[in-house]
Order: structure tokens, then sequence, then C-alpha cells
């Protein structure tokens, strides 16, 4: 049981910047990615392998349950990324 959650836990850090880097994100916004929505992708998307978007879509087809707090820092990025 604690190897099983110690290989989940490995595996969610390794996706937030997966996650990160396949948007094309800075340090700092990759940052808030893994500040706000590491709960939800591990909360939401367990099995989801990261690349090509997947997690984002994951979280995206699962926006009702998503939190407050990862929903609004994906809207902010989705703001910065407009600007851009």
């Amino acid at each position: 049981m604690i190897l099983r959650a110690v290989s989940f836990l490995s595996a969610a850090l390794l996706v937030l910047p997966a996650l990160a880097v396949a948007q094309g994100l800075d340090p700092h916004e990759a940052q808030t990615l893994r500040t706000y929505c590491k709960a939800d992708v591990e909360r939401l998307c367990p099995n989801v392998e990261p690349g090509g978007g997947r997690i984002k879509e994951c979280l995206m087809a699962q926006k009702e349950s998503m939190s407050v707090g990862c929903a609004k820092a994906l809207q902010e990025l989705k703001k910065e990324m407009k600007q851009k």
C-alpha cells in the first residue's frame, strides 16, 4: 500500500512538469500549476499518461469537479497566454 502511494505521488510529480513543458509555460507558470492543480491531477486524472495535452484535456473534461484554486489558476494562465 505504501509503495503504491509513493509510486502514485512520484508519477504525479512527473506529470505536472510535463504538463507545463507541453504547454510551453515559463517557470512561474509551471510553478502555479504545480501549486494549484497537483491535487486535482492526482484525484481526477490518476491514470492519464502525461504528454500531448492529455492532462489538460482530462482536467478540462472534469472541470465541474476541479478545485476552485486550480480552475482560477488555469483561467489566469489562459489569459496570460492570449496576451503573449
